[in-house]
């Protein structure tokens, strides 16, 4: 009688200390995966590129009118950069609940427009330096103060996000090679003014507005491209 009473003790204790475990076990998981895969891991990014994307929209409007008002080669470069960044925001918001393959893909396409982007603000400045082109500081200083404002709002509400998959990757520095822009630009609407009206301080600044366009291409083009060959394995 004791014996058989400790043999279902000992049954009963091992049966409930497995179908605990196994509920733990179960809760951890389904916990895990709602973060990593449904809504409790998109929500954040999700909230954070809605914001970027109204942002930069409202940016892109304010500084291109600037920037033919003002002359300047280096807002013209960041307004239209406004424009491709809310682009690649829509685009993000878009494939955000995809795959990884469909988030690289898109990825690929950041990355060309950015490529694009720095190649055609090498050709502005090619052009305007033929013009001779003489750029108006104060409008610059102005607009610049303003554009890092916003882009300094808009990293901070992605850096958090700054190590994920290429797709958001390609995002935060999107934003990061904004906010150095627009430092660049205010640095290049001092070099105007200091130099009297020459417009060599903008057009240097746009080159280097550039090389940071397409450096960003190269590296979420590398990430990208990794990404597939990984998911095609």
């Amino acid at each position: 009688m004791s014996a058989q009473h400790t043999h279902e003790h000992g049954h009963g204790h091992g049966h409930d200390h497995g179908h605990d475990h196994a509920g733990h076990d179960h809760d951890h998981d389904h916990t895990h995966g709602a973060f990593c895969d449904h809504n409790h891991g998109e929500g954040a990014p999700r909230r954070a590129l809605i914001i970027a994307l109204a942002l930069n929209a409202g940016m892109f409007v304010v500084e291109i009118g600037a920037g033919f008002a003002a002359g300047s080669t280096s807002l013209l470069a960041d307004s239209l950069d406004f424009l491709g960044d809310a682009a690649n925001y829509g685009l993000s918001l878009a494939v955000l609940s995809l795959t990884l393959t469909w988030r690289a893909r898109a990825a690929l396409v950041k990355a060309a427009s950015m490529g694009l982007f720095g190649l055609w603000i090498l050709g502005t400045v090619v052009w305007n330096l033929l013009q001779g082109t003489r750029p108006e500081p104060a409008t610059m200083g102005a607009i610049g103060v303003l554009a890092l404002l916003a882009n300094l709002a808009t990293a901070w509400v992605l850096y958090a996000h700054r190590n994920g998959d290429s797709n958001m990757q390609a995002v935060w520095l999107c934003t990061r090679n904004d906010a150095l822009g627009n430092l660049a630009v205010l640095g290049a609407a001092g070099g105007v003014w200091l130099s009297g009206g020459a417009n060599w301080p903008d057009l240097l600044v746009a080159t280097f507005m550039a090389g940071l366009a397409l450096h960003a291409s190269w590296r979420v083009l590398w990430l990208a491209r990794a990404e597939l060959r990984t998911e095609n394995l």
